[in-house]
């Protein structure tokens, strides 16, 4: 071989790796831009169709709606409940609503629609009572006591350990042998499973939040605070970051994050089918936006 033709060889394997660096670049890039393009959903074809069909009647209430019914959370008419996913979750699921929160415009019913029997939507000031179950529920907010989502069991095993120690201290002769072993018995129960069973959200706009925050049922509730992610919502609040998530968003990547980092799994998606119609209406949206679309068709409910 000459050395002519071992330099051309060279160069053309060193351009060959740069154009995979570029491609890999550009898809992470492209990635980072639409996190969900790469989701592992179930067919769309059924709301595609229903898209195309407009706007059908809930078969409780005799509403007119597109897709689902956001008061009676089920699917409408020409959207068989058979042909969209229904998504197993480690765990339940309490949303508490802003009274003010238009129904129509929240996400928090698709979690519901999907998930129905891990997940319960209450409108404020509607509240279930979580005091005496305070170390096996948690609530997603930001703040200075917040928690990230792989220090939860932590905490809530303080909790428990906490409890236990207090219940001894009632007893007119404590012993500390057995003490100890309900300790241990915590401890090995830790090992085997997490003590987390319920994650509340709130759903509103975050200028209404803290009225519901501030719930002095709520406030005794570990606090639990999501890794920063940009939003895809269509309906930005005005003046906020694009870190703040729609409800449907913070459901998905807390269980993302909590499969992963609490449960110590590879997350395979497991979860992505919580985006089924999130991810359909922001394609929508998408496209009517895009200058080579002259249909821009308005989804409402």
């Amino acid at each position: 071989m000459s050395l002519n033709t071992h330099i051309f060889l060279k160069e053309r394997e060193e351009e060959n790796s740069k154009f995979v660096e570029i491609q890999q670049s550009q898809t992470t890039s492209i990635a980072a831009e639409d996190p969900l393009q790469n989701l592992c959903l179930a067919s769309q074809e059924v709301l595609q169709k229903a898209q195309q069909n407009g706007r059908s009647k809930c078969l409780k209430c005799g509403g007119s709606r597109m897709f689902y019914c956001y008061t009676c959370y089920v699917p409408v008419e020409n959207v068989p409940t058979e042909q969209i996913p229904h998504v197993k979750l480690p765990l339940k699921i309490d949303i508490i609503k802003h009274p003010n929160e238009t129904d129509g415009k929240s996400t928090a019913v698709h979690a519901k629609l999907l998930a129905p029997e891990f997940v319960n939507i209450y409108t404020y000031p509607c509240i279930p009572e979580y005091e005496e179950k305070d170390h096996e529920v948690a609530l997603v907010f930001p703040g200075p006591r917040s928690v990230s989502v792989k220090d939860i069991s932590f905490h809530l095993q303080k909790r428990i350990e906490n409890g236990v120690r207090s219940r001894n201290d009632d007893l007119d002769k404590p012993s500390i042998k057995r003490k100890k072993t309900e300790e241990q018995d915590l401890n090995d129960n830790m090992c085997k499973e997490t003590p987390l069973k319920k994650i509340v959200f709130i759903d509103s706009t975050w200028n209404q939040t803290n009225k519901i925050f501030s719930d002095e049922r709520l406030q005794g509730l570990l606090q639990v605070e999501l890794k920063t992610r940009k939003t895809c919502f269509w309906r930005h609040q005005k003046g906020k970051p694009d870190t703040f998530l729609s409800t449907i968003e913070a459901i998905y990547y807390f269980l993302v994050d909590y499969h992963t980092d609490v449960l110590k799994e590879k997350y395979k998606g497991q979860y992505d089918n919580l985006l089924f119609f999130y991810s359909f209406m922001h394609q929508l949206i998408k496209n009517a936006k895009s200058p080579g679309d002259k249909e821009t068709r308005k989804i409402t409910h």
